[in-house]
């Protein structure tokens, strides 16, 4: 008898409903509140002063503050404010002084996308100056702003400053503390790493561990860079912080010992955590540890490295004089001014990311210069806001961006239609832009719904359109994700490649040159081996978040990624394995054969010179020489199994 065929169940591609799935972040409870200020007060202001344009410039730039507002240490967070808004400010001056007069306003609009552009790859400060840079210019081109010419930038700045002064409210009280609680989450990430060893969970540990390291470190050294002379309460929490980079390197050789002999003792991840405690409460005086005897080189590095930290933790007066971030210090602002310009004038990445966004913001005012289209700027806002692929895949980005836009437009729609305007609009703004914050640690999607009716409000205060503001917005914003989706994405070929294997194969090359440092480089160059070792882990990070972005591009980008993940994990696994080795034949392993050491190092080179040569992966062996019961024995069975699952022409 013939079974029951089952009900085809038709659901939509993982790839495209990834950005649909909220993330599961908490609440950023002081932020909401900031929020609902920074934005609901200018236009309480404004009203009562009888400017509501004025009010609604002033929340304008508070908005532009308030998604900025993305760092955690005070002085980063001025940077992060700051210098936005000032980019913010040209960007409304120039798009002033060219608005209404058409096809002059498309060129100026295009240079400005291509400028905003290529400065977005500096980073993260440089990204979000060049979106506000184009933005406001794409609003001066396409809003009447007040006379005279100067207005719009001055009351834009001061809502972002409105932000800022908002912001620092808390600096009396917390100062240091955003540093401070970075380097104690970084010892509790320890301490979960070394509870996890010899399990399944080690590689997810490692990853939280590079993260929280990375973010530390930025924090700390930023900090450092803007401190003049040399503060003891920054002394001693750089020294905490770097004494966290001998437990990490010896936790890859405790996983080995654990995975072989059984896990490790409980009293190792308990010491972490009380390290932990004691940076955060800035304790002095070193308790006495109860840690079981050493045997094995394994044991001996771990137990050195808790000891070390314990000693540098508990300790009330660091040497000023002695204490080094062991991974280099931030050059001179010069320095960084020239490598700056360098990377952006001579950077392929720089130029084509440029070339694409100015090309897409071209043709949005081309098109609305050509038709009708009444307060077209939104076009060009839409077409700014997913072209950012340092925040995203474009095509997903488009997509999300079309479906949040329509969701916040039902949320204006009821806004504009129930609710007068004058000074109900406070209230209304004030938990409007409440949600901001709260649904930006959602996703884009969920921010995209929670700003769209913020802008909407703001643009009825300067232009009274009410609700006739709701479908054009709507198709608006269908017409830039297309512009987006055509002229910023299927016309370049690179969109439909994944830039995971490129980047995998420098940092296989980079981890050969790791290798040959770690055994083959001078006895005492310590801090190479370091900041070759932290290089590598930050390199595989962006992998890594490479890896994601592309996993959300639609066939094939994302099927390729996806290919490329287990040859992820097996050059980490490789890196670890190295810095095992290292540390046994630092505590007493005896030291592998030069000749072992350069068979390894070229069989990475190999690896990396055929991952640059194709876009498929193929199985194939690779026999390594040397003593499988030797220190490298794991880094040659890390290698082998990486070898296994990828690149031609390799034998």
């Amino acid at each position: 008898m013939a079974r029951p065929a089952h009900p085809v169940r038709l659901s939509p591609p993982t790839w495209l409903t990834a950005g649909l799935r909220p993330a599961s972040a908490p609440i950023p409870w002081a932020a909401v509140l900031r929020a609902a200020v920074a934005l609901s007060a200018p236009l309480a202001v404004g009203l009562a002063a009888d400017r509501p344009a004025y009010g609604a410039l002033v929340s304008m730039g508070a908005l532009s503050g308030v998604i900025g507002d993305t760092a955690d240490a005070y002085r980063m967070r001025i940077f992060n404010i700051a210098v936005p808004q000032l980019f913010g400010a040209i960007g409304v001056t120039l798009g002033t002084l060219v608005f209404g007069h058409g096809w002059l306003a498309v060129g100026a609009l295009t240079l400005i996308a291509l400028v905003s552009g290529m400065i977005s790859s500096i980073g993260a400060v440089a990204s979000v100056s060049g979106l506000l840079l184009l933005l406001n210019a794409v609003v001066g081109a396409g809003l009447p702003m007040p006379e005279p010419w100067w207005t719009a930038p001055l009351l834009l700045t001061l809502g972002g400053l409105f932000v800022l002064v908002l912001t620092l409210l808390g600096w009396p009280f917390r100062r240091a503390a955003p540093e401070r609680a970075a380097v104690a989450a970084t010892y509790r990430t320890v301490a979960a790493l070394y509870e996890a060893t010899g399990t399944p969970a080690y590689d997810e540990r490692r990853q939280d561990v590079t993260a929280s390291l990375n973010q530390a470190y930025d924090l700390v050294l930023a900090r450092r860079a803007r401190q003049h002379g040399r503060a003891p309460s920054l002394v001693r929490l750089l020294a905490q912080l770097n004494v966290v980079i001998p437990l990490v390197e010896a936790a890859p050789a405790a996983h080995l010992r654990a995975v072989l002999y059984g896990p490790l003792s409980p009293a190792v991840p308990a010491a972490v955590r009380e390290l932990a405690d004691a940076v955060e409460e800035r304790r002095t005086g070193a308790p006495v540890l109860e840690l079981p005897t050493p045997e094995r080189p394994a044991e001996k590095a771990v137990d050195h490295a808790l000891r070390h930290a314990v000693t540098v933790v508990h300790q009330a007066e660091p040497d000023l004089y002695d204490v080094g971030d062991r991974l280099g210090g931030p050059a001179a602002l010069r320095v960084r001014a020239r490598r700056t310009a360098r990377a952006v004038l001579l950077s392929g990445a720089s130029w084509r990311y440029g070339l694409r966004l100015a090309l897409c913001i071209g043709l949005a005012q081309a098109l609305v210069s050509l038709i009708a289209v009444p307060r077209s700027y939104w076009v060009a806002l839409t077409v700014t806001f997913v072209m950012k692929p340092d925040f995203g895949s474009v095509f997903s980005r488009a997509v999300l961006r079309a479906l949040g836009t329509a969701v916040g437009l039902v949320l204006a729609a009821l806004v504009l239609a129930e609710v007068p305007r004058g000074w109900w609009d406070v209230p209304v703004m004030c938990l409007l832009a409440a949600l901001i914050p709260a649904f930006s640690a959602k996703g884009y999607a969920f921010q995209t719904a929670a700003i769209t009716p913020v802008i909407l409000l703001l643009s009825d205060t300067l232009n009274q359109e009410g609700f006739d503001l709701v479908l054009p917005r709507l198709y608006d914003s269908l017409i830039g994700c297309g512009i987006t989706l055509i002229a910023g994405y299927l016309l370049w070929p690179e969109s439909w490649s994944t830039r995971v294997g490129d980047r995998l194969a420098d940092s296989v090359a980079d981890t050969a040159a790791y290798v040959a440092c770690a055994f083959g480089g001078p006895p005492g160059d310590q801090g190479g081996r370091l900041r070759a070792r932290r290089k590598l882990y930050r390199d595989l990070s962006t992998v890594r978040s490479e890896f994601q972005r592309a996993l959300t591009e639609p066939p094939p980008t994302g099927p390729r990624a996806a290919a490329w993940w287990p040859l992820v994990v097996a050059v980490e696994r490789i890196v670890d394995a190295t810095t095992a080795a290292r540390i046994r034949v630092h505590h007493g392993a005896p030291a592998p054969d030069p000749d072992e050491v350069a068979a390894v190092t070229r069989e990475l080179r190999e690896l990396a010179d055929g991952l640059r040569r194709t876009d498929t992966l193929f199985a194939v062996r690779a026999e390594l020489p040397g003593d499988e019961d030797g220190v490298l024995a794991p880094v040659r069975g890390e290698v082998r199994a990486a070898r296994a699952i990828a690149g031609p022409d390799l034998r």
